[in-house]
């Protein structure tokens, strides 16, 4: 069985069911730098060996951890809490991680290049006028995801790749290029937040989602294999 990502308390701890004694790896934060954790991701599982685990922190840090090495491959700052983040697929190498934060906007970095002093390309898109508490990607169109918002909308985007998604600075460095979002629809379905959400892996469209008012809600987006 695959190893588990567990939110912590100043960390981010891995398990693995098989041994589930003590944990497989512990990634701490150094002497007085510690952070709340709040969401954590697994992804860049494109071999045997290779994994990533991305943590983001109530400060707006958001970090991506290398299991393979233990090392920390890449951190930088969203200024504001990170509610949610999330690979596009964790199954491939790494192409695009979604972040989700307070103060009513998401990210979404372009993960396959990466620059020395720019990091990676990214775009910030403001939603729901409220906080942007969850995203989630269609399983059977990676280029598609949803927002579950404070103000208790769900909203569908839809991510477009730019023309070159790679370009080269004066000194010979590749770096990446960020896309564009399009909102395809929004709907409010609660008068309280979207705290949870997720897609039915073989009925396309089918999402289950549950919201602040105790309630579990079953919703229908049509037409999707048109976009």
């Amino acid at each position: 069985m695959a190893p588990v990502a567990e939110r912590g308390w100043l960390q981010v701890r891995v398990w693995d069911p098989r041994q589930a004694d003590k944990a497989v790896a512990s990634l701490e934060p150094g002497e007085g730098a510690g952070r709340d954790c709040w969401s954590v991701a697994f992804g860049h599982a494109h071999t045997d060996e290779e994994r990533c685990i991305a943590a983001g922190f109530d400060n707006g840090d958001v970090k991506l951890f290398d299991l393979r090495t233990n090392t920390m491959r890449w951190e930088g700052n969203v200024n504001n809490g990170v509610c949610w983040l999330e690979f596009d697929r964790k199954n491939i190498e790494m192409n695009k991680l979604m972040v989700c934060t307070l103060e009513s906007r998401f990210r979404m970095y372009d993960m396959r290049t990466f620059h020395p002093t720019k990091g990676y390309a990214n775009l910030s898109e403001q939603a729901h006028k409220s906080t942007v508490w969850i995203g989630r990607h269609l399983p059977q169109n990676r280029e598609i995801f949803a927002t579950g918002g404070g103000n208790g909308n769900l909203n569908l985007y839809k991510y477009e790749y730019p023309s070159q998604r790679k370009m080269k600075d004066e000194h010979g460095y590749e770096y990446g290029v960020a896309g564009s979002v399009s909102l395809l629809q929004t709907k409010n379905l609660s008068t309280q937040p979207i705290c949870s959400l997720d897609f039915h892996p073989d009925k396309p469209g089918l999402v289950c989602m549950g919201s602040f008012d105790q309630s579990v809600r079953v919703a229908v987006c049509s037409k999707l294999d048109k976009q």
